[in-house]
């Protein structure tokens, strides 16, 4: 059986899923797990297609940057892949044949794209942080305000409401610590709530 995978980083991105999952059944998946998510967050779809495969079945998806989060990423998944005796295949590679790892090359092809991809990723961080270095040598990087510290009157009335961190903490969409902190400065550094 063929499993497809489809992802986007984001809910806005509707029409991306939609034209995945088409050209995942076009391919022959007869079952297609489908998430909208970051790849550095929780990805339960993802999860949930590798446990669904069985010995002899083929994991799909449109492109390797819809699955791996980098080399150490794509390898732990591969392994687990394999050890369920389940073959993965990349549907579209930048202008090549398709990869499957049912074959021999296509093993070694997966090795080199994932480590070029791992290469250029770092060396795009590495880029950034030399630009942002010389950003803040020249005066012009201010950095991102923090969350809780853009909310922290919203935080201190919750607080005078009555709320614990813990629901201040999910109604805001941020950390428990950060609300504590933001108590703290504040003069309430009451850390005393049931968990």
């Amino acid at each position: 059986m063929l499993v497809g995978y489809a992802r986007t980083s984001t809910v806005g991105q509707t029409a991306g899923l939609e034209a995945q999952e088409t050209e995942l059944r076009a391919a022959g998946c007869e079952k297609v797990f489908k998430e909208q998510v970051s790849s550095v967050g929780r990805r339960d779809q993802l999860e949930a297609a590798i446990d669904f495969c069985r010995e002899g079945d083929q994991f799909v998806c449109t492109k390797l940057d819809r699955v791996s989060r980098g080399v150490t990423d794509l390898l732990n998944i591969m392994n687990r892949l394999e050890a369920k005796k389940v073959s993965f295949r990349v549907l579209s590679m930048s202008g090549s044949q398709p990869l499957d790892t049912s074959t021999a090359t296509g093993r070694l092809m997966l090795s080199v794209i994932a480590a070029v991809a791992q290469a250029e990723r770092e060396g795009m961080i590495e880029r950034q942080r030399h630009g942002i270095a010389k950003a803040r040598q020249e005066g012009r990087y201010k950095g991102r305000a923090p969350t809780a510290r853009r909310q922290a009157a919203e935080i201190i009335k919750l607080k005078a409401e009555g709320l614990g961190a813990t629901e201040i903490a999910s109604r805001l969409g941020i950390g428990r610590a950060s609300v504590y902190r933001v108590l703290s400065a504040n003069g309430d550094g009451d850390r005393q709530e049931a968990a």
